[in-house]
């Protein structure tokens, strides 16, 4: 990949994710558990699943931080440092997308048959909250996205260190 091509996709992929950041940010300041719980009717139903999404959130948002603040020193150093920039998009792939689509709390599903027809691939355990729901499809647009800018870095990453390495 050329340097001037992987400099862009730093760049892409830092405006990404600072907008998810944002929305992370703005709907955690704003959200409860128990206004979640009390939108959802039934307590014990909702409440361990509403900790687990709010935790899952809370770590998504976490994750994508650290990786917006390594894209934005490789962005701003002098001399652009590929491999730097390679291993910290390798780690959006990783931390990011991978902790989006696969939440520890499992509160939610990627369905892949879903994202070659006009319906949303994710599917949730129970029924949420509009707001909720709204930006966590919000948020899978986005790393859709990344998951298909960034999927070389799957892969092709690892075994390029692999190879440097013997």
């Amino acid at each position: 990949m050329s340097v001037t091509h992987l400099k862009q996709l730093c760049e892409e992929t830092y405006a990404k994710l600072k907008r998810v950041s944002m929305d992370l940010e703005r709907y955690l300041n704003q959200v409860t558990l128990s206004g979640l719980i009390e939108q959802s009717g039934d307590p014990e139903e909702y409440e361990a699943y509403y900790r687990n999404y709010l935790s899952d959130l809370r770590h998504l948002l976490v994750y994508c931080e650290n990786a917006n603040e390594r894209l934005g020193v490789a962005l701003r150093r002098v001399k652009f440092h590929e491999e730097y920039a390679e291993e910290v998009l390798y780690q959006v792939y990783h931390s990011c997308i991978n902790n989006f689509y696969y939440p520890k709390g499992e509160v939610y599903d990627e369905d892949g048959r879903y994202s070659y027809t006009d319906h949303d691939a994710i599917i949730f355990r129970k029924e949420v909250t509009p707001e909720l729901k709204q930006l966590t499809l919000s948020l899978s647009k986005v790393f859709e996205q990344l998951r298909d800018e960034l999927h070389y870095y799957e892969t092709d990453y690892i075994t390029k260190r692999r190879m440097q390495q013997a």
